[in-house]
Order: structure tokens, then C-alpha cells, then sequence
């Protein structure tokens, strides 16, 4: 049942937050009363300060069993329903994420952290020491544990340098085969590498094994291009010798002589024609038949048939004249 009494005091509770706010015009409509409790009731003002949109003025009201007197509480600036509020504080040790340390910036000692585990301790045992301090670098006050490993496997293989990534999936060939992977040591480097290649986009960061990129050290890229391809030039001049089998090879005789040097020469005297037959001129010419490969045997047609030049013929003797006959 509601407090009748404290439900009336509407008039009280406008007068306390008229005089808690600065400027009496900042307090608004009455919105009504909520019952927090047996004789406690808060009653509520609309609050039209600049700047604390969606507050409200509530004073809280309350009396003793069996009176009358209605008493104030308390009086404050709440936020409502449509306040604009800010986010929950959270502690500076939680709130930090991976990525948030920049320059300058240092982490709190975390005695307790899982993903550590005491370093090697010397032994007293050389060969122990040597492989624990001189091959694994276990010689650390802390390592990283067993949970540590796993945590940064997980990270790394599901991060943008593992299978899945865009640039991994579009690549040709995995680092696995490419030349500037650095190997890791121990169980992590049975998965993961270093890349070493300054043209790729992961350069010194760890990759795993089945990653992949554009800069990889075995593949190549066919050259594109939107010029068509030119037609073929044919030199029409030159001639190209091609020696087939065991044939004796051609001169060739260049078509332009030098004649810088023709004034160091001696002329020749230049032969007759008949010369190119080898045959003297003043001697009748050999029978076609030994140029034709004709048996010896068969007549032969003058040389001067070839010409289409009539041989020479005997002149006729000349007439002597008669004598004139005496009467």
C-alpha cells in the first residue's frame, strides 16, 4: 500500500531541489514518486541543465512509524532512463590489450603470469648445461610454458600470417618451399619460420608454414601486357647460309667491290670472248656436241649455230673476162 502521507509531499521535495540546483529555472516537471521502501518514497524533477540531457532532480523523502512529520533524506542528480552516460570504469591492468604499449610505455610485474615458467637453473651436470644454456637459451630467470606456446601457436596460425589470410590464399606456393624463410628452433619451428625477404609484406615477422605471398622465391609472373604482338620483319636483302650435312661451304661473293683500293691493283689486260671457251681465236670452234655431252660420233652443228650467226660460205671464184674475139 502506498505512503500516503509521503506521496503528498510534492511541494517539499521542488523546494529541496530548487535550492540544490544553481539556477532554480534548471529544474523541470515532476515526473512522479517511486517507493524504495516502507515509509521511504523518492519523488523526481526533470532536469533542464545544459549539458546533463536525460538527469533527473530526485529527493528522497521518508518518516517514522506512526507519524506524520515528513523528513528529507537526500537530495541528488541521478541519472535517468535517456542520460548519456560513460562506460563502466575499468581497471588500467584489465582494460590494456595487445597492440596498446607504444613508446615509453612499460607493463606492471605479473609474478603469477601462466604463460611463464622458471628458466634452467645450472645443474652442476656439464653436458645438462650445455644443451639447456648453449643450444635451447633455457639459461632466462622465466620461459615460456607449455600454456605460453600454445597461446602464441594459436595466435599466430589464425592471425594474418597464417593459412587463411587474403594474401596467403591468392599466392601460388607456400613458404614452406621459399628461400628466405628462416627456420625456428624447437617445437614452434615446426610450424613456423621467419620471413626474410624485404620485398615481402610479412619482412621479420614469424609465418607459418603454409602461408603465403607474391614475393615467394621460386615463383615467377608471365609478362602481361595490351600492346598486340608486332608483326614479323622479313629483311628481303639478306641471305643466310645453311651448311647442310657435309656440304662444302658457298662463298658469297658481296655484290659491292671496293674500289678504294683499285689504283694499288694492275690492269689486265682483257681477254677475247673466245677466251671464256678457251678456245684461240684464230682456231674454228669445237663442235657443240663436246658441250652437250654428244657422242663423238654424231655431226656436231657449228658454234656459230648457237649465235643464230650463218657460217662463213666459200666466196665464188671471181668471173674472169672474156677476151674479145678478133673479126
Amino acid at each position: 500500500m502506498a505512503d500516503a502521507v509521503l506521496h503528498k509531499a510534492v511541494d517539499l521535495a521542488r523546494e529541496v531541489a530548487v535550492e540544490l540546483a544553481e539556477d532554480p529555472a534548471d529544474v523541470g516537471d515532476y515526473l512522479g514518486a517511486v517507493e524504495e521502501a516502507d515509509r521511504l518514497v523518492s519523488h523526481r524533477f526533470a532536469n533542464l541543465a545544459r549539458g546533463y540531457h536525460g538527469w533527473e532532480w530526485t529527493v528522497t523523502v521518508a518518516r517514522v512509524p506512526r507519524g506524520r512529520t515528513v523528513t528529507v533524506n537526500e537530495a541528488a542528480l541521478l541519472p535517468g532512463a535517456e542520460a548519456i552516460l560513460a562506460k563502466p570504469w575499468v581497471p588500467w591492468a584489465d582494460r590494456l590489450r595487445p597492440g596498446d604499449v607504444g613508446p615509453g610505455d612499460v607493463l606492471p610485474f605479473r609474478p603469477d603470469d601462466p604463460r611463464l615458467v622458471p628458466g634452467w637453473k645450472s645443474t652442476g651436470d656439464p653436458e645438462l648445461d650445455a644443451v639447456a644454456i648453449d643450444e635451447l637459451a633455457l639459461a632466462r630467470e622465466r620461459i615460456l610454458s607449455p600454456e605460453g606456446r600454445e597461446q602464441a601457436a594459436q595466435r599466430w596460425y589464425r592471425g594474418a600470417r597464417g593459412p587463411t589470410s587474403a594474401g596467403s590464399l591468392a599466392s601460388e606456393a607456400a613458404c614452406a618451399t621459399c628461400g628466405f624463410l628462416v627456420p625456428l628452433q624447437g617445437s614452434l619451428g615446426q610450424v613456423f619460420g621467419v620471413c626474410g625477404n624485404e620485398w615481402s609484406p610479412d619482412d621479420g615477422k614469424v609465418v607459418s608454414l603454409d602461408h603465403g605471398c607474391g614475393a615467394h622465391s621460386e615463383t615467377d609472373v608471365a609478362a602481361v601486357t595490351e600492346w598486340p604482338p608486332p608483326d614479323p620483319i622479313v629483311d628481303d636483302e639478306a641471305v643466310e647460309i645453311v651448311v647442310a650435312g657435309h656440304a662444302t661451304p658457298v662463298e658469297v661473293v658481296p655484290d659491292v667491290v671496293d674500289v678504294s683500293h683499285a689504283a694499288d691493283v694492275p690492269e689486265e689486260p682483257a681477254e677475247p670472248v673466245a677466251a671464256v671457251f678457251d678456245v684461240p681465236a684464230d682456231e674454228p670452234a669445237e663442235p657443240v656436241a663436246a658441250v652437250l655431252d654428244v657422242p663423238a660420233d654424231e655431226p656436231a652443228e657449228p658454234v656459230a649455230a648457237v649465235f643464230d650467226v650463218p657460217a662463213d660460205e666459200p666466196e665464188p671464184p671471181a668471173e674472169e673476162p672474156e677476151e674479145p674475139t678478133l673479126p
